[in-house]
C-alpha cells in the first residue's frame, strides 16, 4: 500500500461519526467550484469602500476564477481516478471522477493567498482554506497527494498573479 493510500486510510478512518461526516459534507460544499471563494472575491469587489480596493478585488477574485479553470485543465491531463477503498467508500459525491490535483484545495489556496493581500486577514483564510482542503481526505474524495499538488497549485498562480 502506497503512503498515499495509508494516509487516506487514516484520515477515513480517524474521528469519524455519522453527524462529523454529515457535517464535513455540508462544510466541502462550500468549496464546490470555489462557491465560497468567488461569493467573497464579489462581495469585496463591490463592498470595498474605494475604487482601487474594488480594482484590488477584482483581480484577486479573477486570480481564483483562473485557478479553477487551470485546475479542471490538468485534471483533463492528468486523468487520475478518485481513490477507490474496497471496505471504505467516498462519504460524498463529486461532480468530476478525476482528483488530481484537488481543485477544493488549489482554489482555497490562491483565494486565501489572494484575498489576504487584498486586504483580509491571513489566518482566517488559511483557516478556511485548509479546512476545506482536509475535508476531501475525510470524505475520502481526494489522496493527500491531490490536496498537496492543489495547495500548491493555487499557493503558486496567486503568489505570481497577485
Amino acid at each position: 500500500m502506497s503512503l498515499d493510500e495509508r494516509l487516506l486510510r487514516l484520515a477515513r478512518t480517524c474521528g469519524h461519526t455519522p453527524e462529523r461526516e454529515q457535517a464535513a459534507r455540508r462544510f466541502s460544499s462550500l468549496g464546490e467550484h470555489a462557491a465560497i471563494w468567488l461569493a467573497l472575491g464579489a462581495g469585496g469587489s463591490v463592498l470595498h469602500p474605494r475604487p482601487g480596493g474594488r480594482a484590488r478585488w477584482r483581480r484577486a477574485t479573477a486570480v481564483v476564477a483562473g485557478t479553477y479553470v487551470a485546475n479542471t485543465a490538468l485534471k483533463l491531463v492528468f486523468r487520475r481516478h478518485r481513490p477507490e477503498l474496497a471496505d471504505l467508500p467516498p462519504l460524498a459525491s463529486t461532480p468530476t471522477r478525476f482528483s488530481f490535483p484537488s481543485a477544493h484545495s488549489s482554489t482555497s489556496f490562491a483565494a486565501a493567498l489572494a484575498y489576504s493581500r487584498a486586504g483580509l486577514p491571513a489566518g482566517p483564510l488559511f483557516a478556511l482554506a485548509g479546512g476545506l482542503a482536509l475535508s476531501r481526505l475525510y470524505l475520502g474524495v481526494h489522496y493527500p497527494s491531490d490536496v498537496l499538488a492543489g495547495a500548491l497549485l493555487g499557493s503558486t498562480i496567486a503568489a505570481m498573479r497577485t
